[in-house]
């Protein structure tokens, strides 16, 4: 081959890979105009959908395929490569249904014509039930906190809320004062997907937050664009996820409780509490924001080890 035509190659092999790259950003920002615009996703969910893409944009430029080119062998490939990675089961099934996601915008541009994501299969789940708190668990939590301090009454407040409401911890830190409804006993809280919904609150923890408003948090100066929310620091910012996090897990190490607890867990324990008295479980779905019952009936399930355990403990023929 001469030096012409070897530079030639050269030359379009550089080409087509630019080509090959400029076409998956244009997925890329097509995707994500179709995510934000039509679909009204979040922020947060935006992101994790474009980040299972860019396993997708990684694949096709390895293999120097367009976003149409990939199909359903190249995609449990990549599902392979993942599993010999260690990524976990429920992090494949999310990456998984991101995919269908993208190749369901592709089908709705007409760019192609069916959706490889859809003929691969859900690995399955584990069959994780999470730690669950006693009342008791969540009273020695609470009394860790010295109320006469203005941090620990708001911190035995926002406990409060989130085991009396069962709030995710973004709902609790993005509270907003006009979200509260005293008079009503109840909270207007944005969750996921920026979707609102009313959550009824107890006589006992609105009379709480109220105390925590009206005597911890007026004396509070709000930094500029802070005074919208409920719960603040001291400097006058809103409260992070990650304060939550630090602040519960230091009052469960002094309460001596030996289980794995997050702001989470007192969302599960809420459930789980209403379930196992008797609670509706349409009722409890919409307390907890679940778009899916299926989500919901995981608290049937730790209800059905409750009997199974009470079975074991207290039927003289299993007790032998």
């Amino acid at each position: 081959m001469s030096k012409f035509c070897f530079f030639f190659v050269i030359l379009h092999s550089v080409k087509m890979a630019d080509e090959l790259q400029k076409s998956w950003l244009r997925a890329e920002r097509g995707f994500r105009t179709y995510l934000t615009v039509e679909r009204g996703m979040a922020g947060n969910s935006v992101a994790s959908y474009l980040n299972d893409f860019q396993h997708l944009a990684r694949l096709g430029l390895e293999l120097g395929l367009e976003p149409t080119a990939l199909d359903a062998d190249h995609l449990r490939g990549l599902i392979d490569r993942l599993c010999d990675l260690g990524i976990a089961v429920t992090t494949q099934c999310r990456m998984i249904s991101g995919w269908r996601m993208f190749f369901h915008w592709l089908e709705l541009e007409d760019e192609a014509a069916d959706n490889p994501a859809e003929l691969l299969t859900m690995p399955s789940r584990p069959k994780h039930l999470p730690d669950v708190l006693t009342d008791a668990d969540v009273t020695a939590i609470q009394e860790t906190f010295d109320l006469s301090l203005p941090d620990q009454m708001r911190n035995y407040v926002m406990v409060e809320i989130l085991y009396g409401c069962g709030l995710r911890v973004s709902e609790l830190v993005g509270l907003r004062l006009s979200g509260i409804y005293a008079s009503d006993l109840s909270l207007r809280v944005v969750g996921k997907g920026d979707k609102e919904r009313w959550v009824p609150v107890n006589e006992r923890a609105m009379q709480l937050l109220m105390l925590y408003v009206e005597t911890v948090r007026c004396h509070i100066n709000p930094k500029p664009g802070e005074d919208k929310y409920v719960f603040l620091s001291r400097l006058g910012r809103h409260i992070t996820r990650n304060y939550v996090f630090m602040f519960l897990k230091d009052a469960v190490a002094k309460a001596g409780i030996g289980k794995q607890v997050s702001p989470h867990s007192l969302r599960h324990s809420f459930a789980t509490e209403l379930v196992q008295n008797g609670a509706d479980l349409r009722a409890v779905q919409e307390m907890l924001g679940h778009e899916s019952i299926t989500t919901t009936e995981i608290y049937t399930h730790l209800n059905d080890r409750t009997l199974r355990e009470t079975i074991d403990t207290y039927h003289p023929h299993y007790r032998k």
